[in-house]
């Protein structure tokens, strides 16, 4: 059997939204090309990963975003699949040696969403109300605005969580706008926050897809539903990430917005306990978006000083 006639294996995670992502671009794939049409072309090949498996800790502390990708990262490179669909959020900062993001898809809503149990935004949470995160981008932004709240470590998949709030373990969550939409569920939102207000994770609202960098034949098939405007927009938001070392571990937050020719990008960098935020803008041409993200990135990193990571305070 020729490479041609091998099926594509497409690799995820097996939470219902990672689910959800890969259909999608299944389908792209088989609406762009006439050979991935027939049913058994493309096969879905789900995977459990860690940071799906150990939901009694902060990611920071059991190894950060990539224990939602080493999995995938693995059976990628011993080519057990041939692409793997991510959320751009999770995906790590420094790829293995030897992958590439073949796409990126065009970006949905970057915001956050509040789901509040008896209150519909979050300026309407009481003193001491219990809210659950699993993002210290949004612990350090939500106690910064108000620091009278108690902000505890929520994890699990979108069903998970709302399934906690409903019990009355926590009064208020948050959660990504674009994933509700993906799953249908924008209705669960009682509010949907502004940027200004919670500046949103790098990569947010994105989906990636990552291939060998040595397979031609998935890289072909990749670039057809590349999005440039969307690729620009968060490969200049890890371009700030990649300066200030991001990771799972630290309060970052960014968002690239383009209008015609012209990038707008912000960024934001936190104590864990909202004690001190940093913030800084830069605006630029499209072709410029990763110089502007080194360049903001390295401005916040010098503005913060050594040790702004080193503790809560």
């Amino acid at each position: 059997m020729s490479q041609s006639d091998q099926p594509l294996v497409i690799g995820t995670r097996s939470s219902p939204l990672a689910m959800v992502q890969t259909e999608a671009v299944a389908m792209l794939l088989r609406d762009a090309f006439a050979e991935l049409s027939a049913p058994e072309a493309i096969v879905i090949d789900a995977v459990k990963t860690t940071g799906d498996i150990v939901l009694d800790r902060p990611l920071a502390e059991i190894g950060g975003k990539g224990l939602f990708t080493k999995e995938l990262d693995r059976a990628l490179m011993d080519r057990q699949i041939d692409i793997a669909v991510h959320s751009m959020k999770d995906l790590e900062t420094w790829l293995p040696d030897g992958m590439a993001i073949g796409c990126i898809l065009p970006r949905a809503d970057p915001r956050d969403a509040f789901i509040g149990g008896s209150v519909a935004a979050m300026d309407e949470l009481a003193p001491g109300a219990r809210v659950g995160t699993a993002s210290l981008r949004r612990r350090a932004q939500l106690l910064a605005r108000r620091p009278d709240l108690d902000v505890d470590v929520i994890r699990g998949n979108v069903q998970t969580r709302l399934a906690k709030l409903e019990a009355g373990e926590f009064d208020a969550t948050f959660l990504a706008v674009a994933g509700l939409d993906r799953l249908g569920m924008r209705d669960v939102a009682t509010e949907i926050i502004d940027p200004d207000v919670l500046l949103p994770a790098c990569a947010q609202g994105a989906i990636g897809v990552t291939c060998r960098a040595d397979d031609e034949r998935a890289l072909s098939f990749l670039a057809k539903l590349d999005h440039a405007q969307t690729r620009a927009a968060v490969m200049c938001e890890r371009a700030m990430l990649d300066v200030l070392d991001g990771s799972c571990r630290t309060p970052i937050a960014g968002l690239a917005e383009i209008e015609g020719d012209t990038l707008h990008l912000r960024g934001l960098i936190a104590k864990t306990d909202g004690s001190r935020i940093i913030k800084g803008e830069r605006t630029g041409a499209v072709g410029e978006g990763e110089a502007l993200g080194r360049d903001l990135g390295a401005e916040l990193k010098e503005q913060a000083g050594p040790g702004f990571f080193d503790g809560a305070s």
